[in-house]
């Protein structure tokens, strides 16, 4: 199984699992008239709009570049994650209003036992879940998969806090415990909102790779001293799962068009050793005809792996 149909399995399985839990709790939240169960059902709802979302757009992002998206279509995960950011506020909102409703106007909460049994199935579920996606997330390096996994994992959490809230109230009779924990629901899901928001937002919006990320690729450029005199115009981004990087190169003057596409191909083999998935684009451009240091620099052979003297010439502006 390649990466895409691994991306797309485990995304269908969120969605199964969601689908589940949402059925389970929303007729659990009926019977009981917990609006804490309810929360949870909402909160499993969200979850299984993100799953069908994130199903779509790992599909999405797999297929190759076409005459209208030249650039591929690795934003869609990206944008996948903006809606879930979104649809999860809302969410969020949903259950802040019914609990704030069930602080005014108390009602007793019946079949806690139920009510218990489910929120323990669901935190194991979820967590089964969340263990198998974030594996793959990482795997596949997917924003879509790791929102979800997130997701999921948040469920654990509320879950638990539910169960809790339901045995307190068998212990205690006090039925206020109910709405609290949905409000405690709501806050645990606007912190993943943002968290998802936020980090998509940053793939739209093109901002660089995280700095050690570029710190690793100027290094792997270093490494080829011997034949590199220096790099200029480094860029680089995230679309979805893949890395798209640029870069100027400054080579002896001397070096030929043949010699100077290898050192390209091995490099960029190098680059994508270190970070898989990247695309890479090189413009080699010669040193200046005045500088002595290059005019002594012999026409040589591009070797993989070359150790050289260090970068000695001023990059371009």
């Amino acid at each position: 199984m390649d990466r895409a149909q691994e991306k797309v399995a485990i995304a269908k399985l969120s969605i199964y699992s969601n689908t589940v839990l949402v059925a389970v709790k929303l007729v659990s939240s009926v019977m009981m008239g917990s609006v804490g169960v309810f929360s949870e059902a909402i909160h499993s709802g969200i979850d299984l709009v993100a799953s069908v979302m994130a199903r779509y757009s790992v599909g999405k992002s797999a297929q190759p570049a076409d005459k209208e998206h030249r650039y591929g279509h690795g934003k869609f995960e990206n944008l996948s994650g903006m809606i879930e950011g979104t649809l999860i506020f809302v969410a969020a909102a949903v259950i802040i209003y019914e609990a704030a409703s069930r602080f005014m106007n108390r009602s007793d909460v019946t079949i806690l036992w139920a009510g218990m049994a489910i929120m323990g199935f669901s935190a194991i579920i979820n967590y089964y879940v969340a263990i198998r996606m974030a594996v793959v997330a990482k795997k596949t390096d997917s924003l879509a998969l790791e929102a979800d996994a997130y997701h999921h994992s948040t469920d654990v959490w509320t879950s638990v806090g539910v169960f809790i809230a339901l045995v307190l109230i068998q212990l205690t009779g006090q039925m206020w415990f109910d709405p609290a924990v949905a409000m405690i629901v709501a806050a645990f899901i606007i912190h993943a909102a943002y968290d998802i928001t936020t980090r998509s937002t940053e793939g739209l919006l093109d901002r660089s790779l995280p700095e050690a990320e570029m710190k690793l690729i100027e290094q792997v450029v270093k490494g080829y001293g011997g034949n590199v005199l220096n790099f200029h115009k480094l860029r680089a981004r995230k679309v979805g799962s893949e890395r798209q990087i640029d870069l100027h190169l400054v080579v002896p003057m001397n070096l030929s068009i043949k010699d100077g596409h290898s050192l390209v191909e091995e490099l960029e083999r190098d680059i994508k050793k270190e970070l898989p998935g990247s695309i890479i684009v090189v413009h080699i451009e010669p040193c200046d005809e005045n500088c002595d240091k290059c005019r002594m620099i012999p026409n040589l052979s591009p070797i993989k792996g070359r150790k050289g003297p260090p970068l000695s010439c001023e990059p371009k502006d």
